[in-house]
This record gives C-alpha cells, sequence and structure tokens, in this order.
C-alpha cells in the first residue's frame, strides 16, 4: 500500500513534467527562442532582486534567529507570509504601498512625479517581496545551528555582536546563505501573478519570461512549450544543485 501511495504521489508531479517535454516541437526549438527580450529582462530583475534580498535577508535572519523577544515572534511569521500568498493578494499588497495611491507611493508621487507600477523597477520589488523571504527562511535556520562553543568563545573574546555576524557566522553559513540567494533568484524569476498585477506586462519593459509563456498560449503555443521546457530544466538543475544543501539548512 505505501509503495503505491508513493508512485502515485511521484507520479502526479512527473506525469505532467514528461508530458511538457513531449510537447515541445524540438525541430522549431531554437526558432521559437529567437525574440530573448523576456528572458534577458527576467534575468537581470532576479538577479538584482536576489542580491537585494541577501543583503536584506541575511542580516535579519541573524537577528531573529539571536532574537527571542515578542516583536521578533511578531516579524518572523509577518516576513514569512510572501511564501503562502496567493499572488494576486501580494500584488495587491505592492499596490497598496507603493501604488500612485499607495501609503508611500502617493509622496514619491507627490515629491518626484514618479509612480512605480508598470515600471522594471516594480518587477524587481515584487520579485524581493516574493523572494526574500526563502533568504530569511533558509539563513535563520542555519544562523541557529552554528555550534554554541564557538559564539561563547567570541563572548569570552569581547567580539561585538557586528563581528560575531560578520566574522563568524556568515563564514560559516556561506553554503546556506548562497542557496537562500539560489531560491530567491529562482522565486523571483519564476513569478507571475503579482509581478503581472504590480507591473503589468509591458514588451521590453515589463513583460517577464512567464509573462511571454502566458501570452504565447494564444499566439504560438509551440512557443510556449518551449519556453516552459526550458524553465522546467533551469528549475529541476536548481533543485538537484541544491538537494544536499537544502537538506544541511533545513536540519
Amino acid at each position: 500500500m505505501t509503495k503505491l501511495l508513493s508512485i502515485t504521489a511521484a507520479a502526479i508531479i512527473i506525469a505532467p513534467l514528461v508530458s511538457l517535454m513531449a510537447k515541445v516541437p524540438w525541430s522549431n526549438f531554437l526558432g521559437s527562442l529567437s525574440d530573448l527580450t523576456a528572458i534577458k529582462l527576467s534575468i537581470w530583475t532576479s538577479t538584482l532582486a536576489a542580491v537585494i534580498s541577501l543583503t536584506l535577508g541575511v542580516p535579519l535572519a541573524w537577528i531573529l534567529a539571536k532574537s527571542s523577544n515578542r516583536i521578533s515572534n511578531l516579524i518572523r511569521p509577518l516576513v514569512l507570509a510572501p511564501i503562502v500568498l496567493p499572488p494576486t493578494v501580494a500584488g495587491i499588497a505592492l499596490i497598496s504601498l507603493m501604488g500612485r495611491n499607495g501609503l508611500l507611493g502617493k509622496y514619491i508621487y507627490e515629491i518626484t512625479g514618479w509612480s512605480m507600477p508598470f515600471t522594471s523597477s516594480a518587477v524587481v520589488l515584487a520579485g524581493i517581496f516574493v523572494g526574500l523571504p526563502f533568504v530569511v527562511l533558509i539563513c535563520e535556520s542555519n544562523f541557529r545551528q552554528l555550534p554554541k562553543e564557538i559564539e561563547d568563545a567570541a563572548i569570552i573574546d569581547r567580539v561585538s555582536g557586528n563581528e560575531l555576524f560578520q566574522k563568524i557566522a556568515i563564514p560559516q553559513s556561506r553554503s546556506a546563505i548562497a542557496t537562500g540567494g539560489i531560491l530567491a533568484w529562482a522565486r523571483a524569476m519564476g513569478e507571475f501573478g503579482a509581478t503581472l498585477m504590480f507591473a503589468g506586462s509591458l514588451p521590453g519593459v515589463t513583460q517577464t519570461w512567464t509573462m511571454l509563456i502566458y501570452q504565447e498560449l494564444d499566439v504560438n503555443v509551440d512557443t510556449a512549450y518551449v519556453l516552459s521546457a526550458v524553465m522546467l530544466v533551469i528549475g529541476v538543475l536548481i533543485v538537484f544543485l541544491l538537494r544536499k544543501p537544502l537538506r544541511e539548512a533545513m536540519r
């Protein structure tokens, strides 16, 4: 019974992926990738989002890992909430903050005349919003596993909190930090709903890889399959390469 259930579970995941690859028009594979504008936009916006997520998320993960007060316990679920939020809710949340009439966006618009929605900056912010929680989740888990004796020795040697973080915690957690960054990049790369609502799908400006796939379903389904297949391969490679770091980070 257990074996049957496990086979069924694997089939539910694997069968659609195999079907996708079977539908790819391999004879015209390169021809379907003639316009790489959306792919290039996705790569640079997701890379920038991942870098910013690491810059901000690693220090936050350290603070959360080393704090046990009520404020930290309140902040943690809020920071991780985007992992489970529906994309439409995430998009509305971003609009409510940075839209022309948003809590912060209206002041930026009044002062500068610039509005973030439907710009490349909106794509980056959406990527940070959905990617940063993965950095915090992975890195906080790893920081909690740092050997206690190392921290105790540092405290005895009167090492400051910043020095402990920069010179001990970060070098000891390089694998987890890299894993969090790659997951943030992959999450930002694959984001669709929040980005569509907040940034739109303007060719050459905000139209990302996933949006192009959605558009091509109505225009040229073969191209949609090719673009999807490339993204699938990237996703499988990421999971394969990170299988060991993920196990270690989440222990």
